[in-house]
């Protein structure tokens, strides 16, 4: 049957705005995002509306695809001040981590599916190829679900588990294809070999991220576009081309594209704004198409016989070699006290990243693959509703949890600064209190370094002199040294909302503040 490309996109641009809607209605109630687009996916599919889509290789596809861009993209929203206190318990949790996370559910899966009596019992190969495939975080997750709900932590906690979830995934990568290897060659696996593989591809991808990203800044820096709108497709072009030459370079790309991102992203580069701008849509756009197709690939129905080995699994992995594996890799760092090992160890979200390396088992024709698969999504949806819907109360449960600054950037005044500058700003509108019988702009108890540099009065916007009057409902946009003097200004100016240690000094993006209460803070 031909199926017309208008009808295609008919059903697409539906399933999008579904899923757009259903990630507001989880920010609303708590919900993660992409839990919920994993549900269109399966409400759009054959035991849902009906749209049939069996097609591995494609979902493999724009699975890699998409998750090359949002690592790319994690690595440039990556801070190299705030992961160097945590880089080394952030890379032991992403290698020693992942091996023991593996190793322990991989063992428990094969003893309790074979107590269980479940109706395909795996062998210990493939429970270990199942385990592998859920041992690493999932970066789309973690970036999603720390970010968009604006949860600041104590003890280097967020950029720990930030990098970890960024870099964790090539081990287990490496050891998922492995073991899809051996059990297709139906050999017996060879300890010294793997361990060999690992560590070239880990090394020769660390090597080719670094020196491609250096390249990829030299040449955006150096090359002349008359379009400037084609610079954040040319940092896309790079992003690819790390990826895919890393592998050709039989280096891990999952690790080379993250690396090449952070560097790009903490280098100085021209148009840099426009680019971070640019991958931040199309990082969501990604997990949403990713998320959509792994939903459309499951077959509900599939997943009823799976429902009690895979809670059993899920909380394997939840309570057990998550937790340990954590305790175990950050026994040395005294400096995380055990609360933040505790939550450390609760952030061990599953998402796509497991469902597209249990699709790989899949193309593969493994045995058992589909019994893999189906495990592998059920569980991921435990672990989004359970972890994911929780990381806000555990980490105020734990103390660990520091006052809410939920990114609300300036709406009004649609103007950015680069990281380089260091400057903070907001919008101020103008009350009756702040006037104090005076109107001049002069006479505001401003800061000797805060500037008001815009006046929105009206439909018309102006530049202010110290002589400028201001009218009650202005709307001042305001420039600051750092976030410690925008707090003194706010403080100066009677505005009730401001407590003392909200926004941290120094902190750019985080204190571009609206000081507008009834406006929402945006997501991203």
């Amino acid at each position: 049957m031909n199926i017309s490309i208008e009808l295609i996109l008919l059903v697409l641009s539906g399933l999008f705005f579904l899923s757009i809607l259903a990630g507001k209605a989880g920010d609303r109630y708590g919900i993660p995002a992409l839990l919920l687009f994993l549900g269109v996916g399966m409400l759009g599919g054959s035991d849902g509306i009906g749209i049939q889509f069996e097609n591995i290789q494609v979902a493999q596809v724009i699975g890699t695809v998409s998750l090359c861009i949002i690592l790319f993209s994690g690595g440039m929203d990556t801070r190299l001040a705030e992961i160097r206190p945590v880089l080394v318990p952030g890379m032991i949790l992403a290698t020693f981590g992942v091996f023991m996370t593996a190793g322990i559910t991989g063992l428990l899966t094969w003893l309790v599916l074979d107590l269980l009596q479940a109706p395909e019992e795996l062998s210990l190969l493939s429970s270990l190829l199942l385990a592998s495939a859920m041992a690493s975080t999932d970066s789309a997750s973690v970036f999603s679900i720390l970010r968009s709900k604006g949860i600041r932590l104590r003890h280097n906690l967020r950029p720990l588990l930030e990098l970890e979830s960024g870099s964790n995934d090539p081990v287990a990568y490496l050891l998922t294809i492995t073991l899809i290897s051996v059990i297709n060659a139906n050999t017996g696996p060879s300890i010294p070999d793997i361990a060999v593989s690992i560590l070239i591809q880990l090394t020769v991808g660390g090597i080719t991220g670094y020196a491609f990203g250096k390249m990829a800044v030299y040449v955006i820096n150096h090359i002349r576009i008359q379009n400037k709108a084609l610079y954040p497709v040319l940092v896309l072009t790079f992003s690819f081309f790390i990826f895919s030459a890393s592998h050709f370079l039989n280096g891990n790309s999952f690790l080379a594209v993250y690396i090449g991102g952070m560097v790009m992203g903490n280098a100085k580069m021209v148009h840099k704004r426009s680019g971070m701008h640019f991958f931040d849509g199309l990082a969501w756009m990604s997990q949403l198409l990713m998320f959509l197709t792994l939903g459309l690939l499951v077959n509900p129905h599939e997943l009823i016989p799976v429902i009690i080995p895979g809670i059993v699994i899920s909380f394997i992995i939840i309570f057990v070699s998550r937790p340990v594996s954590v305790m175990l890799s950050l026994l040395p760092f005294r400096k995380i006290p055990w609360r933040g090992k505790l939550f450390v160890s609760w952030v061990g979200l599953r998402g796509a990243v497991p469902i597209i390396f249990s699709i790989m088992a899949l193309a593969a024709d493994v045995p058992y693959a589909r019994t893999i698969f189906n495990i592998v999504f059920f569980s991921t949806l435990v672990s989004l509703l359970v972890q994911g819907t929780t990381l806000s109360t555990f980490a105020r449960w734990l103390r660990l949890s520091l006052p809410d600054t939920a990114d609300r950037k300036p709406r009004i005044f649609d103007i950015d600064f680069p990281d380089e500058i260091g400057s903070v700003s907001a919008e101020i509108d103008v009350t009756p209190e702040m006037l104090r019988g005076e109107h001049r702009l002069m006479d505001l108890p401003l800061p000797d370094n805060t500037l008001v540099v815009l006046v929105k009065r009206g439909g018309a916007y102006f530049v202010p002199t110290g002589k400028t009057v201001l009218l009650v409902n202005d709307r001042l946009f305001v420039i600051a040294d750092n976030a410690e003097v925008l707090q003194q200004t706010r403080f100066s100016l009677g505005i009730k909302e401001w407590k003392p240690g909200e926004t941290p000094a120094g902190s750019a993006d985080s204190c571009k503040i609206s000081d507008r209460s009834d406006e929402v803070s945006d997501q991203q």
